[in-house]
């Protein structure tokens, strides 16, 4: 019970449509018991006693009875139901929340798949238990309570006969419970892996295709959906054992009533009525407890999934607000890096290593080195999607760390290498960074100046266009050039390009370094390239070489250093002077 402990908070609030479902269904419960005492008194006392004067009362009580049981038991099922949509309904914002505050270093090892059927089977198994678990247990708990009482009253003897079949019917529901919990875990994990390959497999569709490797997906998938298979095959399995073995107890106990019950019968020790009412007592308490097998599966799965809920609730958030931020006011950019590293795991090396520099407002920054070199390590530790290891980073004479992440945020355009867009109109993509406060001519102006406008008119709806599923239907290019603008038009004090142009060709790429150098005015640029025509203009170039800063300088300095950056010159360059001299 520990894990619906920690999730008060999610149903505490909605307690009131709780209780009151609680109350209907012992409404209800209790009139189930008095159905056996109506079928005893029409036995004995109109049947064999021919009191025939009371069947009209029986008969409107049972009218009576029948009406009230049924308005009970729709309040109680739709109160039940609607604390169990409220609860989820909380906890599933809660966990998108979460979702969003985690920070990159979770994301890292994160499975899509598995984070979506958190979001939705689990939190349903969540709301299936207390929307019918809970109410199920306690009818039963009161049914059996009841039910006893009653049969006490008709037969002592009998009635402890009864009571001594239910340990052994605990203990099997005991033992059932310890065996089918971990299993119902195993079950939802294995859930979470199969929604992992397919969520992958259909966002990797391209390279599937383009590389035939739909056998081996299939061969993939097949092997995960075994493997969820056995899993809920062994819970069957757990059930086909315990269930006869609960029904086996409760035969023998209805058997030996019977003999017992029929010779006090006969003896006149017990009345017809009162015998007949009696086994349908034992139904009453016989059959809720087999159910009880379905109540702890319930639990055992609403149980397993609050397990998976909570790794996610309880999960560190890294990148925490400071208890007290800086003053709100416009970030002028300027960025400082002082003896830097970062490692992103105790088992990975140093992704950086002692890096400094200073990058005042209006100064361009080019970050070259090989694939894993540390470029995009550096922007992330501007933004904060990571904390360094050791070292300092400031902006505006500030640690970074002092900053509102918000504000922070809000004065840096990140542009990576694959752009994301969502499924959305191109207008509404374009303002995603700010879709309250522009107008049309600035998503317009902002587009223009990413060399995006021209290719959006020729689209049939213009900037209504709607995009698919991560821009679909856009080349990789025209997807650059959209989050580009999208980077542009929030008007931010560091622009961060991370191979943004590499999707572009180079004639459409020097219009774009040419609409880019007025709006690198007054804002501190990075860029990261592999091409080196994207960096040449830049004030500072950053070699970085295994996350260390190998050179630093111009392009024309790097140039005549005979360096690392030389070498990367020399082979992109390679070609054009080979048709040079060839030409020549």
């Amino acid at each position: 019970m520990n894990i619906f402990r920690k999730l008060k908070e999610f149903y505490w609030p909605h307690r009131r449509n709780f209780y009151l479902s609680l109350l209907f269904i012992a409404v209800v419960t209790a009139i189930t018991v008095v159905y056996p005492v109506i079928l005893q008194i029409t036995i004995d006392d109109v049947v064999l006693g021919n009191q025939y004067e009371l069947i009209p009362i029986l008969s409107v009580v049972f009218i009576l009875l029948m009406l009230i049981k049924g308005v009970s038991n729709f309040l109680q099922q739709y109160l039940g139901d609607l604390f169990g949509v409220q609860t989820v309904f909380r906890m599933r914002n809660s966990l998108y929340q979460k979702l969003q505050r985690l920070s990159f270093t979770y994301y890292d090892n994160a499975r899509t798949g598995d984070l979506m059927s958190r979001l939705t089977a689990d939190v349903e198994g969540i709301r299936f238990f207390l929307s019918a678990g809970v109410g199920q247990l306690l009818r039963v708990i009161l049914l059996i309570v009841i039910s006893l009482a009653v049969m006490f009253f008709y037969s002592i003897p009998l009635a402890l006969i009864t009571m001594v079949s239910m340990p052994f019917l605990a203990i099997v529901v005991y033992r059932f419970d310890r065996r089918v919990h971990p299993a119902f875990r195993k079950i939802r994990t294995s859930l979470g892996v199969l929604n992992t390959r397919v969520q992958e497999n259909i966002s990797g569709m391209n390279t599937v295709k383009s590389l035939s490797r739909e056998d081996f997906e299939i061969g993939r998938f097949t092997t995960n959906n075994s493997t969820y298979r056995d899993n809920y095959i062994s819970t069957s399995k757990i059930w086909a054992k315990f269930f006869p073995l609960m029904e086996l107890i409760g035969n023998i106990c209805m058997v030996v009533l019977i003999s017992y019950g029929g010779y006090l019968v006969i003896s006149e020790r017990l009345e017809l009525g009162a015998l007949v009412a009696f086994f349908s007592l034992i139904t009453y308490i016989v059959g809720p407890l087999a159910n009880l097998g379905f109540i702890i599966n319930m639990f055992s799965q609403a149980k397993a999934s609050g397990e998976r809920l909570l790794e996610v609730l309880e999960a560190k958030e890294d990148i925490v607000e400071p208890t007290q931020t800086l003053p709100k006011r416009k970030i002028s950019g300027h960025v400082t890096f002082k003896q830097v590293s970062l490692q992103y795991s105790k088992e990975d090396d140093l992704a950086l290593k002692d890096i400094s520099f200073d990058a005042p407002p209006g100064k361009v920054i080019g970050l070259v080195g090989g694939t894993g070199a540390g470029k995009t390590s550096i922007t992330q530790l501007i933004t904060r999607f990571y904390e360094p290891t050791s070292g300092e980073v400031y902006i505006d004479g500030k640690l970074v760390q002092d900053y509102d992440l918000r504000l922070l945020r809000q004065h840096i355009g990140f542009v990576l290498q694959e752009a994301f867009l969502f499924s959305t109109t191109i207008k509404e993509n374009i303002a995603y960074g700010n879709p309250d406060n522009v107008s049309f001519e600035q998503i317009a102006a902002a587009a223009k100046r990413a060399q995006a406008h021209d290719f959006i008119m020729e689209l049939p709806n213009q900037y209504d266009t709607m995009l698919g599923e991560r821009g679909m239907g856009l080349s990789g290019g025209q997807k650059q050039r959209i989050a580009i603008a999208r980077a542009l038009l929030i008007d931010p004090s560091i622009l961060i390009l991370d191979d943004a142009t590499s999707a572009v060709d180079m004639q459409t790429e020097v219009k774009i370094q040419k609409a880019m150098k007025e709006v690198m005015k007054n804002r501190t640029t990075f860029i990261i390239a592999h091409r080196i025509s994207s960096v040449k203009h830049a004030d500072e170039i950053l070699v970085l070489d295994n996350g260390a800063i190998a050179e630093r300088g111009t392009h024309d300095y790097l140039l005549q250093n005979g360096g690392l950056y030389q070498r990367i010159y020399d082979i992109q360059y390679q070609d054009q002077k080979a048709i040079m001299r060839s030409a020549q």
